[in-house]
């Protein structure tokens, strides 16, 4: 069965792709030579010729096989045929030749890959829109690449688009301030948005629109002057990064408190396996939900230490103690290795959920 979609995929992909309207006439011409050739030898022949002989006919004489006459033909029938075969022989030279033309130009990969892409995007739900791919929009790219997590590319540059080094990402060229666009990258089935742009105008107006279109949408803005940070948050931004405030910040901490710093950075990363920092949201259905963090024995099984809990009222607990009760929607932010982490999360989302996957 899972063949047979697939293949059934390939089909509807290939109906539905735009070709090179050359292509496009060409195949016309050749469907309307079949047409004329079926109708004329009938009108020409009389009745003893049915359509579907006219059919056959036509086909042999335009693939140049020649098996013979279905049925003798006068003067004016073989006129008729010789007409057919020339038609047939220029129409399909003219289309290898043009078919080869687009293969080796890239044009009909360009037009297969654009419909692929479009067929991608139809289908993606929870997944990343990234806009703006400069030199933030390329780090965050790589990250979340590297995380394996499904995202969109938005940029008005078509070119730097052209070949993305990335396995989880999807390339759209325009502008992310048009809400078809953003609507074209799934918005409304997104988890997150973040729009890096280098223009603050553009932010604004990127956090507006999508804010409009998905009102729960996780917004994450850049902000390039220091004012710019508060307008970014009345049109909906969840948080705001400014790069020069982030990278001062870090360039502090690198010199004051260096190991903490290392020890942040590793535990973040999904290659170092050793340790990480996970946040795990609790759904009503976990089994865990409704307990303690004593009863669920979090630390004792599975090795794993709760540093916070934010609970569902935004209410942030550092270090909980272990009669805090884990309420349903609320964020565990653990540290444990990433097979603890994986157990932890599939507690989270209850019986059902972690069986089926």
């Amino acid at each position: 069965m899972t063949y047979t979609r697939r293949l059934w995929a390939v089909i509807r992909r290939w109906g539905r792709t735009r070709f090179p309207r050359r292509l496009q006439i060409t195949l016309a011409v050749a469907i309307g030579l079949l047409a004329v050739g079926t109708v004329g030898y009938r009108w020409i022949e009389g009745d003893t010729w049915s359509y579907f002989d006219g059919f056959y006919m036509t086909a042999i004489t335009l693939t140049t096989i020649g098996y013979g006459e279905t049925h003798p033909l006068s003067d004016s029938g073989r006129f008729f045929t010789v007409v057919l075969a020339y038609s047939g022989i220029f129409t399909l030279a003219y289309f290898a030749s043009e078919l080869v033309r687009s293969v080796v130009t890239g044009e009909l990969r360009e037009v297969i890959g654009r419909q692929w892409v479009d067929d991608q995007l139809n289908n993606l739900t929870g997944h990343m829109i990234v806009c703006g791919y400069g030199r933030m929009g390329r780090i965050v790219c790589g990250e979340l690449d590297r995380q394996k997590k499904r995202f969109v590319i938005i940029d008005k540059s078509a070119p730097a688009l052209a070949s993305l080094p990335y396995t989880h990402g999807l390339p759209i060229a325009g502008d992310a301030t048009v809400d078809e666009i953003l609507r074209k990258a799934g918005v409304e089935r997104a988890r997150a948005l973040i729009t890096v742009v280098s223009s603050d105008a553009d932010n604004l107006y990127i956090c507006l629109s999508a804010r409009l279109i998905h009102p729960k949408l996780l917004i994450v803005a850049r902000a390039e002057e220091e004012e710019a940070e508060a307008k970014l948050r009345k049109v909906g931004a969840n948080k705001v990064i400014s790069p020069y405030l982030a990278g001062g910040h870090r360039a502090v901490q690198a010199v004051l408190r260096p190991t903490v710093l290392h020890f942040m950075e590793m535990a973040t990363r999904p290659e170092f396996l050793d340790l990480q920092i996970e946040e795990v949201k609790i759904l009503p259905n976990s089994r865990i939900a409704g307990h303690t963090l004593r009863y669920v024995r979090l630390h004792q099984d599975l090795g794993i230490m709760v540093v916070g809990i934010l609970r569902p009222d935004g209410e942030l607990l550092y270090n909980p103690q272990e009669d805090t009760v884990i309420e349903s929607d609320s964020v565990l932010i653990a540290l444990g290795q990433r097979r603890q982490l994986d157990l932890l999360e599939a507690m989270s989302r209850g019986p059902e959920k972690a069986e089926g996957g």
